[in-house]
């Protein structure tokens, strides 16, 4: 069932799209058959992606460890700083091991660059990275994603775990907020 649009946001992908995209995007990565698979979910904004396609792995029969790390370049600002900080670690080890990094948007890069270099450097066999949202016309770095649920305009974009000053995180749908194209981003950097 969809909720209802809110005041000043114009739904960008249902709830029912974003589901067929998670499915797909499990079944390609299930399809790997990756070995002692660590699931990395990016907090704040890869909770609710990353639960959906855990669960949806799940299903595919491939077992993974998760666990969660808290990355910031943004600080208090609306734009990256350019400078990426650990804010909270993984708390296992990587080495030899496959891991998927996974977050909510991916737009300058900076962030998941980090986090993929991060995860090499302390030894995984094959890091690969999953964003539910790819905006291209932010990218600051050389990165892609390796499965990406929707590729979005630059638009400020909310809900399914992305907020706008903490809130419509809760929202189904991803959502634009109204009058944001080439304004302020929201989620990674």
């Amino acid at each position: 069932m969809s909720e209802p649009p809110r005041p000043g946001i114009r739904p960008l992908y249902p709830a029912e799209e974003i589901a067929a995209r998670v499915e797909a995007i499990a079944a390609k990565i299930a399809a790997r058959s990756p070995e002692g698979l660590l699931a990395v979910i990016v907090l704040k904004g890869g909770f609710v992606f990353g639960a959906d396609l855990a669960r949806a792995l799940a299903e595919k029969g491939v077992a993974m460890e998760i666990e969660f790390i808290s990355l910031s370049s943004y600080g208090a600002r609306l734009k990256t700083s350019g400078e990426v900080r650990v804010l909270r670690d993984i708390g296992c080890p990587v080495a030899d091991r496959d891991v998927l990094i996974v977050d909510d948007v991916l737009d300058s890069g900076l962030t998941l660059r980090f986090a993929r270099d991060l995860m090499a450097g302390r030894g995984a066999r094959h890091v690969e990275v999953a964003v539910m949202i790819d905006k291209p016309e932010g990218r600051k770095t050389e990165i892609a994603a390796d499965y990406v649920g929707f590729t979005c305009p630059d638009y400020f974009v909310v809900g399914y775990g992305m907020d706008a000053g903490h809130a419509h995180r809760e929202l189904p749908y991803v959502g634009v907020v109204e009058d944001s194209k080439k304004g302020a981003k929201s989620g990674e950097g």
